[in-house]
């Protein structure tokens, strides 16, 4: 369904939109680039320096604590943005201020020399940056009319698919410099957010109306029933799935690397890096190809569901050849995928949001995002598990991931009010 806004309306400039959009890219690739940086190269490495014996548990470990917080931050930060009332706007001191505060304790994450330090200070950073991330993803919903946002949403994808691919380049090559990589990322994250509330001011909020608000009410607004929205929770379900697969490979890919195929500490970390350079090339191109097409046809459903098969048949090829060759397929099959994923997801994601929640998009985006969280406390462990009982053979990971990916499109496909 569509979502009819009475938020801020687009840029009336087509080259104010076209800042904006920008601007939004930009903060997306650093922000994946972060994450996929720290995430998949630069804590698998500290952790595994610091109890190597004990890499694979203290890893899903790590996951699953931290993502029980992001899971919890992203829709309650997003519902109290779409309270907020400042001159600057309603999104804009989530993204600058938030952001701050988490590049301050991701670079405190790169000095720490136990576990569990390590433990407290990214998590301080994930919920900064899960308080940001809704706000600056409620921008595309508060000023982009439904029928562009594939375009919008096709930029946005190609920065974030982009960020993903080279967040891990970079963190492969500066693996050795641990405190130079995390501030790197840090840096970049908090400037960016702040340049993108200087140069995008957002319409001031503070004369809008306060909300009426009550916790009882505020508590009950995060259930959104699944018998009065239900293309709603298909959404929800198809990005749950796909993330459910696609997080428990790249969740370990830099193990799998080492311990399925076979590649040196030093080797694995070069090679996630040319690898990632691939995905990279097949993303952009998949991500802007995808968004265009999907506004020109007007269709969603049809390349998020193909998005799916395709994820599902890169992780096929390690399976059939578990070595550096199956890799290199996946690499650039898994690019043209998730880009694709990626590209349009976000764009279905606005449109399925319950036409009652005319100011409560913020928070339902949150929701949606929490799609997202639960897998990266789930799939870590889940993958844990199957090494565990199968002998440490991380095919099991892959097969298992086949399965969640493949039903995604299974979920997607019931959407009733999204072409």
């Amino acid at each position: 369904m569509s979502l009819d806004t009475t938020l801020p309306a687009a840029p009336s400039a087509s080259a104010g939109r076209m800042r904006l959009q920008l601007s939004l890219m930009v903060n997306f690739f650093l922000l994946m680039a972060l994450y996929s940086g720290v995430l998949g190269v630069l804590l698998p490495n500290q952790i595994a320096t610091l109890n190597p014996g004990e890499k694979a548990n203290n890893l899903a470990l790590l996951f699953a604590i931290t993502s029980v917080f992001s899971t919890l931050t992203t829709p309650i930060a997003g519902a109290l943005s779409d309270r907020t009332r400042t001159r600057w706007g309603r999104r804009s001191p989530w993204i600058a201020v938030a952001s701050l505060i988490g590049s301050m304790a991701l670079f405190g994450v790169s000095w720490q020399t136990s576990f569990w330090s390590l433990m407290v200070l990214w998590v301080m950073a994930t919920v900064a940056y899960n308080s940001m991330q809704p706000a600056m993803t409620t921008v595309i919903a508060d000023r982009f009319a439904p029928e562009t946002r594939g375009a919008v949403s096709g930029i946005v994808g190609a920065g974030m698919t982009a960020g993903l691919t080279a967040g891990t380049v970079v963190a492969g090559y500066l693996a050795g410099a641990q405190v130079l990589a995390y501030g790197l990322f840090a840096a970049a994250i908090a400037i960016s957010c702040v340049a993108f509330v200087l140069i995008n001011r957002e319409p001031s909020s503070a004369e809008a109306p306060a909300r009426p608000f009550s916790w009882k009410a505020f508590a009950a607004s995060f259930w959104i029933s699944p018998k009065e929205h239900p293309d709603f929770a298909w959404a929800f379900a198809g990005r749950f799935t796909v993330y459910m697969g696609y997080q428990a490979v790249a969740a370990y890919l830099l193990y799998i690397l080492r311990d399925y195929i076979g590649l040196s500490d030093a080797a694995s970390n070069r090679t996630i890096a040319n690898l990632a350079m691939l995905t990279l090339v097949c993303l952009i191109v998949s991500s802007l190809a995808s968004g265009f097409l999907s506004d020109k046809l007007q269709r969603r459903k049809p390349f998020v569901i193909a998005s799916s098969l395709i994820m599902g048949c890169a992780m096929v090829a390690p399976l059939v050849l578990p070595n550096l060759t199956g890799m290199w397929i996946y690499a650039g099959v898994i690019g043209i995928g998730y880009g694709m994923f990626m590209s349009i997801d976000m764009a279905l994601m606005t449109q399925v949001l319950p036409k009652s929640a005319v100011g409560d998009e913020g928070k339902d985006l949150g929701v949606l995002t929490t799609a997202v969280n639960i897998p990266q406390i789930i799939s870590p462990v889940m993958a844990a598990v199957l090494l565990h009982l199968f002998d440490n053979n991380y095919a099991a990971i892959f097969v298992a991931a086949i399965v969640f990916v493949f039903a995604s499109a299974l979920c997607v496909a019931p959407i009733k009010g999204v072409r």
